[in-house]
């Protein structure tokens, strides 16, 4: 008999619940926020120094590339760690630059998404699946 495999129900976040996961959460994201600009000026750079097609890297820039490559892949198993954590939780980035996220939630029997940005104090904006952040509307404390 094959064994059975657990369907993991989705988690749905209240605003209480978001709100008072915002410390881990914030410490994750932060983290992430840090490191987004640096995976991508180490790509960059990687980039600049490739050589052009039937060109050789000196071995001094070969070195280099080999420095580089080491520390984008040890920065993205960080940041692999960094999502990893995130989506145990059962939050959703949406921005690593921005810190930008959503928290699956219910209102009014239908999935929308609580949204969070680094840098604001707390959970306070919600939107529906497909509006995005430019659909961010304010909770309402009749709503909360």
């Amino acid at each position: 008999m094959a064994p059975s495999k657990k369907k993991t129900k989705k988690k749905y976040f209240t605003l209480a619940e978001a709100n008072a996961t915002l410390p881990l959460v914030r410490a994750i994201v932060q983290d992430i926020a840090q490191l987004a600009p640096e995976l991508r000026e180490r790509h960059e750079r990687l980039q600049r120094l490739a050589p052009e097609e039937g060109q050789r890297l000196s071995s001094a820039n070969r070195e280099e590339v080999e420095h580089i490559q080491a520390e984008l892949e040890r920065e993205h198993e960080r940041m692999n760690e960094y999502f990893a954590e995130l989506g145990k939780l059962g939050i959703e980035l949406k921005d690593p630059f921005t810190g930008l996220l959503d928290f699956p939630a219910l209102r009014d029997n239908r999935e929308v998404y609580l949204c969070w940005k680094l840098g604001e104090p707390e959970v306070a904006h919600w939107h529906e699946l497909n509006a995005g952040f430019a659909g961010r509307q304010q909770i309402s404390k009749q709503l909360a």
